[in-house]
C-alpha cells in the first residue's frame, strides 16, 4: 500500500496529524494487519472544514461545464487504475476480486460519469410566474460513509456534492479507509482545486461528531448503521443543519403464487449474499406462498451451495470474509439466535468454513416467524430467511413489518400484478422480477432507513438549497 497512509488530505496536500494516535487496518482473509491510519482529532476536521470553506466560492461559482470537466478527468483517472483499486479494496474489506472489479469499481466509474453528464442538461433555475427559482450549492458538505462499499458510497456522495457546486469534507470508515488515499491521488491528478475535496480519518466518536457538529458545515450525508445515524441527527440538529441518512434494510423479495419459483429463489438468494451480505439494501427475507415454502428451501439450499467461500483474490470465490471478526461474530450471532427461536437449519450454520480468516457459511433459515429476531433486524452478512405467508395482503403487512424500508423485490408472471403489489411496499425501491439496478435512479430509504436520496438528478438536488427571486 501507499508509504503516506500517516497523513491527511487537506486543502490539495498531505497534512501532517495533529494528534499521535492511529488506527490499525486488518486484511480480513488473513488476520494480519494491512496499514494504519491516523486517527483525527477535532483540530485536524477543523483545518479540513476551514480549507473547504475558503474553496466554497471559487468552485461554487465555477459554470457547470467546468465541474463536469473535473468529474470526467477524475473517472478517466479512475479507469486507468482500476485494477489496482479492485485489488486494494478486495484486500481491505475481503470483497471478491470479480466483484469489485464489476461493481466496487466499476459502479463508482459509472456514478462519476452519470454526474458529468447530467450537468450537461441539468437546469438549476425555473420560472414560477414572477418568481425565479435557483438552485445554488448547499455549501461545506461532511461525508461519511461506510466499509462496505468503500469506494462507491464515498463517490456516490462526493461525485453529488462536487456536481451541485459544494466542497466537501470525507471522513470514510476506519476499517476499510484505503481506497480514498486513491482518491485524493485522482483528484491531485486531475487538478481539482485546493480545498474542494479534503479527506480526513478517524473514528466516529472523535472525527465523526466534530465534523457533524462543526459551525462550518452546511450538511452532513451518512451512509451506516440505523444507530449511529440517530446519534448523527442528534449531534447536527444542535447547529440545524441539513441532514441526509442513509441507513440499514431489513429488505423483503415477495414471491406471489404465480411466479417462476426457481428464478425468483435464485435472483434472491445471488442478491441477499451480494458482497458476502454485506449490503444494506440485501433482500434478506424470502416471503413465499406457505405451500411453495417447503420447494423454495430446498431450491435456496442447492443455489446456496454454488456459493463458494474462500480468499477473495482467487476468481472463483463468491463469497470472502466478514470485515472483521467483530461482523463474523454478530453473523454467528444471529445465527444461533435464529435456530434458538425456532428457526429451522436449511443450510450454512454458525461454524467457521474456514481458518484463518472472518468467515461464514452461507446460510438459509427456514420457517422463520415475522417476529423472530432475524426478521426483524439487519444481520448484514450472508443469511436468507425464508417466511411463509397466506395470501397477497399478509405478505404485504410481513414485508412492511419491520423498522426498515430500504429496498424489495416482487417476482409475479404478471408484471401488472407484480408492481401493483410493489406500490404497497413501504421501501425505497422495488425490482420488478429481478429488474436491473439502475444507478441513475434515486436510492434511498423510507422510515428507520433514512432519509434523502442518492444517485442520479434526486442526488445532486440533496445537496442544493432552493431561492426564490421575485422579479
Amino acid at each position: 500500500m501507499r508509504t503516506y497512509t500517516n497523513a491527511f488530505f487537506i486543502n490539495g496536500a498531505w497534512s501532517t496529524p495533529t494528534g499521535a494516535e492511529t488506527i490499525e487496518v486488518v486484511n480480513p482473509a488473513t488476520e494480519r494487519p494491512l496499514a494504519t491510519v491516523p486517527a483525527g482529532t477535532a483540530a485536524d476536521v477543523d483545518a479540513a472544514v476551514t480549507a473547504a470553506a475558503a474553496a466554497f466560492p471559487g468552485w461554487a461559482g465555477l459554470a457547470p461545464a467546468g465541474r463536469a470537466g473535473y468529474l470526467t478527468a477524475l473517472a478517466d483517472g479512475l479507469a486507468a487504475r482500476a485494477e489496482e483499486a479492485a485489488v486494494g479494496i478486495s484486500t481491505e474489506m475481503g470483497t471478491p476480486i470479480g466483484f469489485a472489479r464489476s461493481v466496487q469499481v466499476g459502479l463508482p466509474l459509472t456514478v462519476l460519469r452519470s454526474y458529468a453528464e447530467l450537468l450537461g442538461d441539468h437546469d438549476f433555475e425555473e420560472r414560477i410566474g414572477n418568481s425565479l427559482v435557483v438552485r445554488e450549492p448547499v455549501g461545506v458538505v461532511a461525508a461519511i460513509t461506510p466499509w462496505n462499499y468503500p469506494l462507491h458510497q464515498v463517490v456516490a456522495k462526493v461525485a453529488a456534492a462536487l456536481a451541485a457546486g459544494c466542497t466537501v469534507v470525507l471522513k470514510p470508515s476506519e476499517v476499510a479507509p484505503l481506497s480514498t488515499y486513491l482518491l485524493a491521488e485522482l483528484a491531485m491528478e486531475a487538478g481539482l482545486p485546493p480545498g474542494v475535496l479534503n479527506i480526513v480519518h478517524g473514528t466516529g466518536p472523535v472525527a465523526g461528531e466534530a465534523l457533524v457538529g462543526h459551525d462550518g458545515v452546511d450538511m452532513v450525508s451518512f451512509t451506516g448503521s440505523t444507530r449511529a445515524g440517530r446519534r448523527v441527527g442528534e449531534v447536527a440538529a444542535r447547529t440545524v443543519k441539513r441532514v441526509a441518512l442513509e441507513l440499514g434494510g431489513k429488505s423483503a423479495s415477495v414471491l406471489l403464487d404465480d411466479a417462476d419459483l426457481t428464478r425468483a429463489v435464485r435472483v434472491t438468494l445471488a442478491n441477499c449474499f451480494i458482497n458476502g451480505g454485506q449490503t444494506c439494501s440485501a433482500w434478506t427475507r424470502l416471503l413465499v406462498p406457505a405451500d411453495q415454502h417447503d420447494e423454495a428451501v430446498r431450491l435456496a439450499v442447492d443455489g446456496a451451495a454454488k456459493y463458494t467461500v474462500g480468499d477473495p483474490m482467487a476468481e472463483a470465490t463468491r463469497i470472502g470474509p466478514m470485515v472483521s471478526a467483530a461482523q463474523r461474530d454478530r453473523v454467528r450471532g444471529y445465527i444461533e439466535r435464529g435456530v434458538a427461536e425456532g428457526a429451522r437449519l436449511a443450510v450454512g450454520g454458525p461454524g467457521a468454513p474456514l481458518e484463518p480468516g472472518y468467515y461464514v457459511r452461507p446460510t438459509v433459515l427456514a420457517e422463520v416467524r415475522p417476529e423472530m429476531t432475524v426478521a426483524q433486524e439487519e444481520i448484514f452478512g450472508p443469511v436468507l430467511s425464508v417466511i411463509p405467508y397466506d395470501g397477497v395482503d399478509d405478505a404485504v403487512r410481513i414485508a412492511n413489518g419491520t423498522p426498515y424500508g430500504l429496498a424489495g423485490a416482487v417476482f409475479s408472471a404478471d408484471q401488472e400484478r407484480a408492481v401493483a403489489v410493489a406500490r404497497r411496499l413501504r421501501t425505497g425501491q422495488v425490482d420488478i422480477n429481478g429488474g436491473r439496478y439502475n444507478p441513475r435512479a434515486p436510492f434511498g430509504g423510507y422510515k428507520q432507513s433514512g432519509n434523502g436520496r442518492e444517485l442520479g438528478r434526486y442526488g445532486l438536488e440533496e445537496f442544493c438549497e432552493v431561492k426564490s427571486l421575485q422579479l
